[in-house]
């Protein structure tokens, strides 16, 4: 019998960080680009809310960025900020709650692009998680923010699964639709992880819940924060020189906001 753990998918950090790590390089040469582009050439002081295992600060710090980043979850910092100094950069992670922080000084740009914006799933902390964001920036200040809409044509995306391995650690994800409710914009998924290492194999079952956004609920969020305005929009192929046009059938989205 398959041994099964209940619990919080974001306190196993090391299998977390293999999960999300398959599209690093992709990410960093797109937020680099962007970078350059909305904010100018030349190193950057960084934020990332919901930053996670810090899987994108240490590369980004690599690339002479000064970085910081701020998560909920304890086991996922402390993740990050040993993986930080393993690579001779301070210990700049910290854990706050992404709809209620404040920092010290300003960062020329901000970044959260997997989706974890969804997981304030009451608007009112949505608005307030954008507010503390644009604090947190200087004049003009840019915040690239990614997650999947809800498109107004066409069918949704229910199940997700992937492999991904290191070595000889392979995690299989699964992410699958248990509820969608129209009318609160809720998403119920259940999770889990089967972990297979040389002497163990065992499964890490979780839920979790998004808020959805069409982009006209989207908008409105933006129109109503008062602190940021749209100025382009890009897909998850991450390729830059090349927005998109949002329409009816857009799911993926990475939006360049700019402070006001």
């Amino acid at each position: 019998m398959t041994e099964v753990i209940q619990g919080n998918l974001y306190d196993f950090p090391k299998y977390y960080d293999l999960v999300y790590g398959c599209e690093c390089r992709l990410e960093i040469n797109f937020l680099s680009h962007c970078f350059d582009r909305y904010c100018g050439k030349g190193p950057k002081h960084l934020l990332e809310p919901a930053c996670g295992t810090g899987r994108l600060l240490w590369r980004l710090a690599r690339r002479g960025h000064t970085v910081s980043g701020l998560d909920l979850n304890p086991n996922a910092i402390e993740f990050c900020n040993c993986r930080l100094d393993r690579h001779g950069f301070p210990q700049t992670a910290f854990v706050a709650d992404m709809s209620d922080f404040e920092v010290d000084g300003s960062f020329d740009a901000a970044f959260n692009t997997v989706n974890s914006f969804r997981l304030l799933t009451d608007p009112k902390l949505a608005k307030q998680h954008l507010r503390c964001v644009a604090n947190s920036l200087g004049e003009r200040g840019v915040y690239i923010l990614g997650f999947h809409l809800s498109p107004e044509s066409g069918s949704l995306a229910d199940d997700e699964s992937w492999t991904a391995r290191r070595g000889s650690l392979e995690v299989y994800t699964a992410m699958t639709l248990n509820r969608r409710d129209q009318d609160t914009r809720l998403e119920e998924y259940d999770v889990f992880y089967r972990v297979k290492t040389p002497s163990r194999s065992f499964e890490i079952h979780d839920k979790t819940y998004f808020l959805m956004y069409t982009f006209d609920e989207f908008e409105s969020l933006i129109r109503n924060s008062g602190v940021f305005k749209i100025e382009d929009v890009y897909d998850f192929n991450y390729n830059f020189g090349f927005p998109i046009e949002v329409c009816e059938s857009t799911e993926d989205a990475i939006f360049i906001l700019r402070r006001i």
